[in-house]
């Protein structure tokens, strides 16, 4: 029989039993149930977190087996955020668990953020519309936002709080196409570009087609330093590091940096890094 402080008495130690209390009354959204969003629902889960929202509307696919966490034989052309559910259960079956089979869209945002504590962004890099929108409703609302991008063998990751610098203050996109967005996002994300060094075929990225090569390495790493922020926002201990601050861990490389953007992408060296990275995208 399941007992919720049987099953993550370990966590003992590293946060008192009064903490893990509060771990299990809070609710954190994750928008993405793929590489790095399927990693997050299995390690909160396993953190004791207990109410989740999940949105996404994809389905699990044979090029997904290299790093979600429930891409699966048996899970196949199943949805992602259901299967999800599925595993976060098995985990713990008292977890409450919401879906937004949709995905994130004007509709359901609010609904999608109603008593959320953190929100975990997992969306694909490409899902800029759906992005900019929960992160601006997550401003709004004073929601903390935690985002962790699995680059290479590593991870690039920023966090925004209430009433510091904003989602769009960091990345700069007014005024900005679709497509130079992107590198925006690119270089807002992994301003170290530790991972560039060592992209032995740089043919398989692709802007034009959405698409880019993938570690499961990378998804661990960041549902470990992104879980860990969850625990430091919610239980309100520890330091936080937040935008225009940020953090990239590179495995591969051996390298932790941490770093500074006071202007966002506005400054002198994102302009410069701006203009090599659509050089880099186009060739």
């Amino acid at each position: 029989m399941f007992n919720y402080n049987t099953a993550f008495s370990r966590n003992i130690g590293w946060v008192t039993e009064a903490e893990q209390q509060t771990l299990k009354t809070c609710c954190v959204a994750i928008a993405g149930a793929g590489g790095v969003g399927s990693e997050h629902v299995v390690t909160l889960s396993r953190l004791g977190i207990s109410h989740f929202k999940l949105a996404d509307f994809d389905q699990f696919e044979l090029h997904n087996f290299n790093r979600q966490a429930g891409a699966f034989m048996s899970t196949i052309g199943q949805n992602k955020i259901t299967v999800m559910e599925q595993i976060a259960k098995d985990i713990n079956p008292d977890s409450k668990i919401e879906l937004f089979e949709q995905g994130i869209n004007a509709d359901n945002i609010e609904q999608f953020l109603a008593g959320v504590d953190v929100y975990v962004d997992s969306l694909d890099f490409f899902a800029l519309s759906a992005r900019k929108l929960v992160f601006q409703k997550c401003y709004e609302k004073n929601i903390p936002v935690v985002t962790a991008a699995p680059l290479g063998m590593g991870c690039a990751f920023l966090c925004f709080m209430p009433g510091k610098m904003s989602f769009e203050q960091y990345f700069c996109f007014e005024g900005k196409t679709e497509a130079d967005q992107l590198v925006q996002f690119l270089i807002g994300l992994s301003p170290a570009m530790l991972q560039r060094q060592y992209l032995v075929d740089p043919s398989r990225v692709s802007f034009a087609e959405k698409r880019g090569p993938s570690t499961p390495m990378a998804v661990k790493l960041c549902a470990g330093i992104a879980g860990t922020y969850v625990v430091k926002i919610i239980l309100q201990r520890g330091d936080i590091l937040c935008a225009p601050y940020g953090l990239h861990f590179d495995a591969y490389r051996n390298k932790l940096v941490k770093t500074w953007r006071p202007f966002g992408n506005r400054g002198l060296i994102p302009r410069i890094m701006f203009r090599i990275a659509k050089k880099l995208v186009k060739s």
